[in-house]
């Protein structure tokens, strides 16, 4: 794989303490920006995965449910949420 140069404006303290960090540690700051590059795109793809079965198991429940028999009609949701809205009106004292 190619290399590239990364170019980004930065606090000059903060890059001072950054450096300062990395040297303590044996480490260049090169290394560091490459690991925390890393472990973000981890991070991001594991958050992407883990939605994604939490996802399917909301899907399976609502699913399930409805293959149970247990659905609301449209017309019964609209009730609730009139109701609700009513309710804020009336709480906050919007009008229409």
């Amino acid at each position: 794989m190619g290399e590239a140069t990364f170019t980004f404006r930065v606090d000059e303290e903060l890059k001072q303490q950054f450096f300062q960090t990395a040297r303590s540690n044996d480490r260049s700051g090169a290394q560091l920006l490459r690991d925390l590059m890393r472990d973000y795109i981890a991070q991001q793809q594991q958050e992407s995965v883990e939605y994604d079965e939490w996802f399917r198991d909301q899907v399976k429940i609502g699913l399930d449910s409805a293959n149970a028999g247990r659905l609301v009609s449209a017309d019964e949701v609209e009730v609730q949420f009139a109701a609700k809205r009513e309710a804020a009106r009336k709480q906050f004292g919007a009008a229409e």
